[in-house]
């Protein structure tokens, strides 16, 4: 099928020949259909299924259709509510892509910002408006915001919003706008409390189900290590020596967690940031697209920040910490193997770590390989990538992180010598499982 059977206008198609879309995915397929049609959704989807489009299209296509009087102010018609200020500037980057050259106004709110941006866009006058929960309450209770008028509502990333603890204020927001609209609900998942939520707000709707996340888990190689807390950081560096890790999202239970992590890694020379609620909009938006333009190399991130990042051909993702649920471990793994490509993630499990690894295994209904008495050097030509490096720092200037980095570099090759010849420098086996070779550490 290609996106002319789904009864797109001209317009909208040629917006997306110029984006390089081909073919609609699963859900643009059963979804726009639906949606042109006026119906109600319920859809489980998770991001990188194409589900903003899914959504986008239609509501862009309706909003075209209808009579607009020349000079008048634009109001609000659309409310596209989503979970994270990342997410939500992505989808305002899909809808305007989507609508070039309609005359279709969209703007973002988010928090972490000033307001005062938000408020002149507002005053000018919009048609669709994409939100997180907190500032458009905020905004609402100003008297800033006015949503009398909406006729397409959409919940994106429900579960997340329920995991954030945000649906008392997204029913608080669902009881200022009509009940007369159309309404599209999406979700990774369908516990019991977003099933319950589906009732409240939606008419009758078509149920949609893409391929569960669970299921896209097979699609990705999983690898597990086991590993003392205190070596976590050591490994990780052991396997950036790997030149296949080109763009890797690292996966922190803490923002504390992230911050260190990242000056130690910095301090190996490693180009890297992190992203967490604690970091202004602008910082985080700055690491998005230094990562994306492969300029960082390591992103660390907590799940609340992760979430909504659309970053193409992500190579690997690692759990340096295991996430507190399984349906977590899920949704990061969901970050690689994006659009039925492959990918690659790796598991950091410490002793205290174990009922959350057995919860995971129990969720995905699979084992996990355990990467036994090998270390990672032994599978790749390490000589090759130090001789590399060494080489490169030694034509420029010497800081005093490449000095350190150089070191570690060169600790390396005597460390890969010293192992072929000594036994006692293998991984052993713990309480824990195969615990990091304590000998190797940072210089």
């Amino acid at each position: 099928m290609t996106f002319d059977q789904l009864n797109i206008i001209t317009p909208i198609l040629k917006a997306l020949a110029f984006e390089g879309y081909v073919t609609p995915s699963p859900i643009q397929e059963q979804a726009i259909p639906v949606l042109l049609e006026g119906k109600d959704i319920l859809a489980s989807a998770q991001t990188g299924t194409g589900k903003t489009a899914a959504f986008a299209i239609p509501i862009i296509q309706a909003l075209y259709n209808q009579e607009h009087k020349q000079g008048q102010k634009k109001v609000i018609q659309a409310l596209i509510l989503a979970p994270t200020r990342e997410l939500a500037e992505q989808i305002k980057e899909s809808f305007r892509n989507y609508s070039k050259d309609l005359n279709i106004k969209t703007e973002v709110i988010y928090g972490g910002v000033s307001q005062k941006g938000q408020e002149i866009a507002l005053k000018k006058g919009l048609d669709v408006l994409i939100a997180t929960p907190g500032r458009l309450m905020d905004l609402m209770n100003q008297g800033l915001v006015r949503l009398d008028d909406i006729k397409y509502f959409v919940l994106d990333e429900a579960d997340r919003m329920l995991d954030m603890g945000f649906i008392h204020d997204v029913k608080k927001i669902v009881s200022s706008i009509p009940k007369t609209r159309q309404t599209m609900l999406f979700s990774a998942t369908i516990p019991k409390e977003i099933l319950k939520l589906a009732n409240d707000l939606l008419d009758q709707p078509v149920r949609i189900e893409v391929t569960p996340p669970e299921a896209m888990v097979d699609k990705i190689k999983q690898s597990l290590y086991y590993v003392s807390k205190k070596d976590k950081t050591s490994l990780l560096i052991d396997l950036l020596v790997n030149p296949k890790l080109e763009s890797v999202l690292v996966f922190t239970r803490t923002k504390h967690g992230a911050n260190k992590l990242v000056k130690e890694l910095l301090s190996f020379g490693v180009k890297s940031d992190a992203i967490h609620g604690n970091k202004s909009q602008n910082s985080r938006q700055k690491a998005l697209v230094e990562f994306k333009a492969k300029r960082l190399r390591v992103l660390v991130a907590t799940d609340i920040a992760a979430r909504g990042i659309d970053i193409d051909e992500l190579s690997h993702v690692i759990n340096y910490d295991l996430p507190e649920t399984p349906e977590t471990y899920v949704h990061r793994m969901g970050r690689t193997g994006r659009a039925g490509m492959s990918g690659e993630a790796f598991s950091f499990c410490s002793h205290d770590e174990k009922n959350l690894l057995q919860a995971i295994v129990k969720h995905i209904k699979m084992d996990i390989p355990v990467v036994e008495n090998k270390l990672f050097h032994e599978n790749i030509n390490v000589m090759t990538k130090v001789k590399q490096v060494v080489s490169q720092i030694t034509h420029k200037p010497k800081s005093s992180s490449q000095k350190k980095f150089q070191g570690v570099q060169m600790s390396q090759m005597k460390y890969v010598s010293d192992n072929k010849k000594n036994d006692q420098k293998k991984q052993t086996k713990t309480s824990d499982g195969y615990r990091y070779n304590k000998n190797y550490k940072k210089a």
